[in-house]
């Protein structure tokens, strides 16, 4: 790991996404297969039901750690500043815990609340990420 050391913490950022992905995944399952749901179904969409916070929790990550991983990747094999890359990419997973929590825990409204603002903030930071593994890539 000797070329990459100094991306450790966006490094352990990816893997501990893709653990919580795996974590997650079988919770949700589970509270679907209690309900009686098929594999893949998908629960009414009632945020008041524990088992819909549950699948929208796992499915929210699903549909985002293929951009980061992306994006970090990229910032890594391009040269990109390792304290930004590190930084970002950790707040980021900081970030989807948190954003997992406000789901499962079914904490303020549907919309336009503090899961909006979370997913949000995490967007934003996939999207400095790009810009900066693009930069990077061009800087010399």
């Amino acid at each position: 790991m000797s070329g990459f050391a100094e991306y450790g913490h966006a490094i352990v950022a990816m893997a501990g996404l893709g653990m919580m992905q795996m974590v997650m995944s079988p919770l949700s399952a589970m509270k679907k297969t209690a309900l009686g749901l098929a594999p893949g179904a998908t629960p009414e969409q009632d945020y008041s039901s524990a088992t819909y916070r549950w699948h929208r929790a796992y499915s929210n990550l699903a549909e985002t750690v293929g951009a980061f991983v992306a994006v970090t990747a990229a910032c890594i094999l391009a040269g990109a500043n390792p304290f930004w890359v590190n930084l970002l990419a950790s707040l980021f997973l900081v970030l989807r815990i948190g954003l997992a929590v406000v789901h499962v825990k079914g904490i303020g409204k549907p919309d336009m609340s503090v899961r909006s603002f979370t997913y949000v903030a995490g967007w934003a930071v996939c999207l400095i990420l790009g810009v900066m593994a693009i930069c990077a890539a061009f800087a010399e």
